[in-house]
Order: C-alpha cells, then sequence, then structure tokens
C-alpha cells in the first residue's frame, strides 16, 4: 500500500496579460489543514480577488478519499476543476494547492483560464518535492552487543529503515519494514541472532520511501 504526497511545499508565479497567478502547495492531513492553508493565502494575498484552490483527502479506514475545488468567483469551472485535475493527475494525496489571482486588466476568456491556473498548479507542483508514501511497520530489537555487525550488516542489504537505536546493556535499534516483509524480517533476525533478539512490534506508518523529484 503506498500513495504519493508532497514532501516539500512549492510555489509558482505565473503571468499572463499582466494577470499574475501565484501558486501555493503544501500537505495536507485533513480538510482543517487545508482550510487553514486556503484562509493563509487570503490573508497573505488580501487584496487579491480570486483564491482558487482544490485538495485531496487521503480516506483512512476504508473511508473514500475527501476531494474538493473552489473556483472563487471566477467563471465556473475555468480554475478549481484545472488545478484538482493537476494534482490527481499526478497520483498526489494529503494535498492542497491555492492558486491566487491578481487581475491585470485583460479578460482572458475561459480557455485562457483554465491554461493559466493549470501552468500555475503545474509550475508549483515542479517546485515541490513529491515523495511515494510507503506502509510500513515499525518495531524495536533488543539484543547483545556481540550480534552488532552482523545485524547492521542485515539491515545494509535489505529495505529496512533504522530511525533510531540506543546502547546501554544491550543495543535497542527502531525499525521500520515494509508492511508486507514484515513476518520475513522477524524470522531472518530471530535465526541470525540464534532467537536471542527481543522483537517488540509498534505502529503502522507510512513513511516516505522515495523521491519522484
Amino acid at each position: 500500500m503506498s500513495y504519493k504526497t508532497i514532501t516539500k511545499s512549492g510555489a509558482s508565479l505565473v503571468e499572463v496579460k499582466r494577470s499574475k497567478f501565484m501558486g501555493t502547495v503544501r500537505a495536507v492531513s485533513s480538510v482543517s489543514d487545508a482550510e487553514t492553508l486556503i484562509t493563509g493565502e487570503k490573508k497573505k494575498y488580501h487584496d487579491a480577488k480570486h483564491h482558487c484552490s482544490a485538495y485531496i483527502i487521503r480516506g483512512k479506514d476504508g473511508f473514500p478519499d475527501t476531494v474538493h475545488s473552489s473556483d472563487d468567483g471566477e467563471p465556473s469551472g475555468t480554475a478549481g476543476a484545472p488545478i484538482l485535475e493537476v494534482l490527481s493527475g499526478a497520483g498526489l494525496k494529503d494535498v492542497c494547492l491555492v492558486v491566487t489571482r491578481y487581475f491585470g486588466g485583460t479578460l482572458l476568456g475561459t480557455g485562457g483560464l483554465v491554461r493559466a491556473y493549470t501552468d500555475a498548479a503545474k509550475a508549483a507542483l515542479e517546485d515541490a518535492e513529491i515523495s511515494e508514501m510507503q506502509l510500513m511497520q515499525q518495531f524495536m530489537i533488543t539484543f547483545d552487543y556481540t550480534h552488532t555487525r552482523v545485524i547492521d550488516h542485515y539491515l545494509g542489504s535489505h529495505d529496512l529503515t533504522r530511525t533510531d537505536a540506543v546502547y546501554t546493556e544491550k543495543v535497542a535499534y527502531t525499525l521500520a519494514a515494509f508492511a508486507d516483509d514484515y513476518e520475513s524480517v522477524k524470522k531472518d533476525l530471530v535465526d541470525l541472532t540464534g532467537s536471542s533478539v527481543k522483537i517488540d512490534p509498534m505502529d503502522l506508518v507510512y513513511i516516505a520511501a522515495g523521491k519522484d523529484h
């Protein structure tokens, strides 16, 4: 199980016939987060007339995704829908993108608006960092110092992430494995240490597994 999201915010500025379109894209985890971003952009650019937006919030526990877009006063379908199309086309979730427009005095027409909002949204994504989030099983292993070298070698040759290490009377690593691999990893670690390793499962979490750009 995986999904793509923003791991570094992006911004853009597109100018068309003296109208300025300023895009901002950020990761959000709820509708409240998305609305807070939209409100913040409206306050930041309080003298602009249009703050068009779209967001996709990942559905959890079997619920569908929450998908929303707003033209914020622009002709219907010329702003919010194109922004949303950019987000969905990139396969992104838990993300909100706002495009603020300062009118330049020349009407762009519906086609011109769609192109401008699409270009501003795409440019904001190009400025951002997109990562694939993988469902990982976190767990802690505790073992004797004599097993450190063999365990470190195993970690280095497998798709495992070490997020913490504590050295006291024994060594304790906090690790994350792909959820589907967890049981086989446990068996390997038990075999490597002659059944002396202690393994304590923790939470299932999404962790960035790789960057698109």
